[in-house]
Parts: C-alpha cells; structure tokens; sequence
C-alpha cells in the first residue's frame, strides 16, 4: 500500500491503512500548500483548531525529504499546549502525552523525520503491527493500492470513499466532531480506538 506521509493524520487515513502489512511512503512526493502533511485539527471548545507546521520552501514545490521546519517561528509551544488544552483532562492523556511530546522536544529538522516518527508512535500506540517504508523514488508497482491524495481536507468526499464517522465520547461539547487527528481518538479512547476505527469504515 502506498500512501502520503501526514502530520498527526486524520482519522480517515487510518481507516484506509487498517489491514496493511506494509505501508510505501515517498521521500520524493511534492508538498502540497493544501495538504495535511504539516497540519493537524485538533477539537478546543466546541470548534475545530488548526495546527501547522511552519516549514521552509513550502512554495517552491520541493520534495518532502528537502522541507525543512522552521523553528524560527513559535510553533512548537503553539502546538504542545494546544494539544495540553485539547486533552489534559482526557481519560487516556498521561499515558500518551509524554512519548508525544519527546518527539518534538528532539526537534527533527526535517518534516519527513518529524511525520514519520509520530506516525510509528501512534501506530505503536494502536498497537498495529505495520512496516512503514519509506520510497526514495517511484517504482514500477508503487500505483497498486494508492492512497496518494485521497485524505485531504479539500477533498471530504475522497475521504468518504473509505471513512464514515462513527461517534465516540470527546471531550468539548455535546456536538460530534468527525476526522479530527488520531489523537483525538487516542486521547479520549486510548485502548477503544481500534474499535471506533473498524465502526469507521465503509
């Protein structure tokens, strides 16, 4: 299965990686100004928060492997207490919380580094058994399975072709907010979460 390499990925993606084995991302693969490869939603009070990371070159089309973070920028606190006022009080935030927050306290340079490495924790928090390959380059084969493109937050029905929200417990407001990143199921499911994904699916 090939697909892109996210920040913090949305429900939907997990949803259409559930079952793989092994999962192809590409080094090579451009950034998209659109795209969830450095954005996250995150629930706060009843609305959707936004979290991006800032990065250098994003406009000029480079590869993934090539964009650097900008730390310049205070993102890194934004996001940490973000995700602190998001789900301190979430049932399952202690056993979670650290092991997230070490991988951005090790500040990767590249975004490559940082997506991948809390994509393995929270596959690992999953308790999925999945190899993640990472691709320099195209090759022949690479197009069977292709998930490229299809989670995208300016392409909600591309999602709906593998996603269909299934209700769980959150921690603001009576209203359900769908898709939102991993975390947020993580947080307020922990041990559940692989349960609400499998009601997720098409």
């Amino acid at each position: 299965m090939t697909t892109d390499l996210l920040y913090l990925p949305p429900l939907a993606y997990f949803v259409a990686i559930s079952g793989a084995d092994k999962v192809h991302v590409h080094a090579d693969a451009k950034l998209s100004r659109q795209s969830y490869v450095n954005k996250a939603e995150i629930l706060l009070t009843n609305k959707r928060e936004t979290l991006i990371v800032p990065v250098h070159g994003l406009r000029k089309k480079l590869a993934l492997k090539d964009v650097k973070i900008d730390y310049h920028q205070k993102w890194l606190n934004v996001h940490l207490r973000g995700i602190k006022s998001a789900y301190g009080k979430s049932p399952f935030f202690e056993y979670f919380y650290d092991d997230l927050e070490q991988i951005y306290l090790r500040k990767p340079n590249f975004l490559i580094d940082l997506n991948l490495d809390l994509l393995t924790l929270c596959l690992k928090f999953l308790r999925w058994n999945v190899s993640l390959v990472v691709k320099e380059k195209e090759e022949e084969g690479d197009q069977k399975n292709d998930l490229r493109g299809i989670i995208h937050p300016k392409l909600l029905t591309s999602s709906d072709l593998v996603y269909k929200p299934y209700p769980y417990m959150q921690i603001f407001g009576p209203n359900f907010v769908s898709n939102l990143s991993i975390v947020d199921l993580l947080f307020c499911e922990g041990p559940a979460a692989n349960e609400v994904l499998n009601l997720s699916r098409k």
